[in-house]
């Protein structure tokens, strides 16, 4: 009598699509290809500027243009649902003690949110005046 070893069977394309949390994952990956791919288009328009006013000029058009502003919202939705992420993650893989007490995961988790949202103001205060 022969035994047949157990082999598993998976997905070679899909395999991620199988549970939320695969797809979670994959979101997340998928975030940093799109934030790498703004920062890029910053990047452009900085060498752009710095060819004259009239390459920068052109390269605003683009990014004012209907598709460049859907680009940029989506960017900017994955950036923040990259950011959630990370903040959650952030009690798990620094925990933090003050006087010997463990500091909650929601206490870390709120103070980047606050932080975020600090540093957000002050840039908007910047850009406004």
């Amino acid at each position: 009598m022969s035994r047949r070893p157990y082999k598993r069977e998976v997905s070679k394309g899909g395999w991620w699509l199988t549970q939320p949390r695969y797809i979670r994952y994959m979101a997340r990956e998928f975030s940093c290809a799109l934030i790498g791919a703004y920062v890029l288009v910053l990047v452009t328009g900085l060498w752009r500027l710095s060819e004259g006013p009239a390459q920068y000029e052109a390269w605003l058009a683009r990014v004012e243009s209907p598709a460049g502003r859907l680009f940029a919202v989506v960017a900017m939705l994955f950036a923040l649902y990259h950011t959630y992420t990370w903040f959650q993650v952030t009690p798990k893989a620094m925990p933090l003690a003050v006087n010997g007490k463990k500091v909650p995961g929601a206490v870390i988790v709120l103070g980047h949110w606050a932080g975020l949202a600090v540093a957000s103001v002050l840039v908007w205060l910047l850009v406004v005046n």
